[in-house]
């Protein structure tokens, strides 16, 4: 299977922050931001591994500076690291301030997909190729992250064990 570049799985998408996009605070609402990155990131790993990928986590989000109605969004992202069948997405969210043209990193987000073959199997996913310094630094520093959330599933599991069921009107 042969390895890709970063920028072969890169998407990116500018959109406007409307009026119903807001909270209270007039800031985009954080589960737009979340559910907008995870659209985009799961177009990055179906790109990088040609084949059907479910969002297996959401490593982080970093909101790092309010979005407001006079600002654009753009979202990009990209395949940084991979393992055998999982595909971790980096997604950079980039705030405009359409009349100043200011620009400003507002929110990072990981997120893990795992790539599934026709019986809906995890499948191995080609490796990937990092290009430029960004790339490089998310590439190197992704097995430590990969680790990272191994040990968090295993801790998530084992609190699910105690976790209930039932109904809570009963």
């Amino acid at each position: 299977m042969e390895a890709k570049t970063c920028n072969e799985s890169r998407v990116v998408r500018t959109m406007r922050v409307f009026p119903n996009d807001v909270n209270d605070h007039h800031t985009l609402f954080g589960g737009k931001l979340m559910s907008d990155a995870d659209m985009l990131a799961s177009l990055s790993a179906t790109r990088h591994s040609r084949k059907e990928c479910v969002t297996a986590s959401t490593d982080s989000v970093d909101f790092l500076s309010p979005i407001t109605p006079k600002d654009s969004v753009c979202f990009e992202s990209f395949v940084t690291w991979t393992g055998t069948s999982s595909m971790e997405v980096f997604v950079k969210i980039i705030a405009e301030n359409m009349i100043s043209g200011e620009r400003k990193i507002a929110a990072t987000a990981f997120l893990t997909f795992v790539a599934l073959d026709e019986h809906g199997k995890p499948t191995q996913v080609p490796a990937v190729i990092p290009e430029t310094e960004e790339e490089k630094k998310l590439f190197e520093t992704g097995k430590a992250r990969a680790e990272r959330r191994k040990e968090h599933r295993v801790h998530s599991k084992d609190l699910a064990s105690y976790l209930t069921t039932r109904k809570p009107w009963e």
